[in-house]
């Protein structure tokens, strides 16, 4: 079992920064994607941002220059940095993990957070 816990979610003025925190928890599995994706009303819930293994960033256009996704690999955590934020960064934000189990490497499991809510105001 992958638990994943989301914090830093909130209310913000428009220019204004959050920072969002996840930290997974369990055993026996080894995390190789890291990530953020959003979902705002009506919309498709879409890539933020990753971050694999390899320490390799990947960014939505979006919000390339603005956002910054880092992780500790030692505490299995991941967050996202999110600067000059806009209103139309409002969405739900989730975390998400790609992992393999150590005793069958041979499959990823896709495993997603609660969801923390961001609300830029303009």
């Amino acid at each position: 079992q992958v638990q994943l816990v989301e914090s830093g979610g909130g209310l913000v003025q428009a220019g204004g920064s959050l920072r969002l925190s996840c930290a997974a928890s369990g055993s026996s599995f080894r995390i190789n994607v890291m990530g953020w994706y959003r979902q705002a009303p009506g919309k498709q819930r879409e890539l933020v941002a990753s971050i694999p293994s390899s320490g390799r960033t990947n960014y939505a256009e979006s919000v390339q220059g603005r956002f910054t996704i880092s992780r500790d690999n030692g505490k299995n955590t991941v967050s996202l940095q999110m600067n000059s934020l806009k209103p139309e960064d409002t969405a739900v934000y989730y975390c998400h993990v790609r992992i393999t189990w150590t005793y069958n490497l041979a499959r990823e499991f896709d495993h997603w957070g609660q969801g923390t809510q961001v609300t830029v105001s303009s």
